[in-house]
């Protein structure tokens, strides 16, 4: 996966902490990253560990990425 502003190599923790709607994207496809306690999965492998379709991933990829072509 390639999330911009090299993001996939962030700890979800992180990633949340900077940008709360990428939780809102990931809760949207049941990735519970919002409530988990330990948070130091990065974003790249938060997405692919969860079983999702690549349909799904790709989804989730071009999500998140909008969203931080949004804001910049």
């Amino acid at each position: 996966m390639e999330f911009k502003n090299g993001l996939g190599e962030t700890a979800i923790q992180d990633v949340m902490a900077k940008y709360p709607q990428i939780g809102e994207i990931l809760n949207r496809y049941e990735i519970g990253c919002v409530t988990c306690k330990v948070g130091i999965c990065l974003l790249k492998d938060v997405v692919s560990i969860h079983g999702l379709s690549p349909e799904q991933e790709k989804a989730i990829e071009q999500e998140i990425n909008q969203y931080l072509d949004s804001i910049n």
